[in-house]
């Protein structure tokens, strides 16, 4: 049984991110297309039966545009949100540094939150929480089937981290994810650990 984490396609990058609801621009549709065309032509590989999907608007449209090729319902979850960043989500970077100056994720104490939002503690912890459930919840129902999830570079960061062992905080290395990647984890010998990393032949 394997989970295939995906990065969603490229946004408006002159915005703040997080819960930012703002969808994808054209070259994000474009590769999420490109992703969805791929999985469909290679499905006897990867045999995915399930899309689950941060209910953030560009991993939405990320997870419509694989849907629609392979066919699948999206299962929308703001458990796999980004981290929270409460007022500043979806505000133009030029705004932020003026009302908001040195205010960036890796600039918090690990217990300080967000204005509005949450703190990196409270992120990592709830991706942990959510991230376990769903190995649980495949492994509890012995599932042969294999699972998209559609999130963001931030969580399958600490996805990373968590199955390589390796501790997390806001200030810690960055592995590579980019826009419409996969990252491919599979449960042998009793255990979860990675397939492939930041895979993008579609691009």
């Amino acid at each position: 049984m394997s989970i295939y984490f995906i990065r969603h396609g490229i946004d408006d990058e002159g915005f703040r991110g997080g819960w930012s609801q703002r969808g994808l621009v054209v070259e994000g549709f474009r590769q999420s297309e490109k992703l969805g065309r791929y999985l469909k032509e290679n499905q006897t590989d990867f045999n995915i039966t399930r899309i689950i999907s941060s209910d953030l608007q560009r991993a939405i449209d990320t997870s419509n545009e694989i849907a629609r090729e392979i066919d699948l319902p999206v299962e929308s979850s703001d458990c796999w949100r980004e981290t929270n960043n409460g007022v500043i989500a979806g505000m133009p970077h030029e705004i932020v540094n003026e009302r908001y100056p040195g205010l960036y994720f890796s600039a918090l104490q690990m217990d300080e939150r967000y204005p509005g939002g949450e703190s990196p503690l409270e992120f990592f912890t709830r991706i942990s929480e959510t991230f376990s459930k769903l190995c649980k919840e495949q492994e509890s129902a012995h599932h042969a089937e294999n699972v998209i999830v559609v999130t963001h570079g931030g969580v399958i960061n600490v996805i990373y981290h968590t199955l390589k062992g390796l501790m997390w905080t806001n200030k810690s290395i960055k592995f590579p994810a980019s826009y419409t990647s996969i990252h491919k984890i599979e449960y042998q010998d009793g255990k979860w650990g990675f397939a492939f990393e930041n895979l993008v032949p579609h691009i």
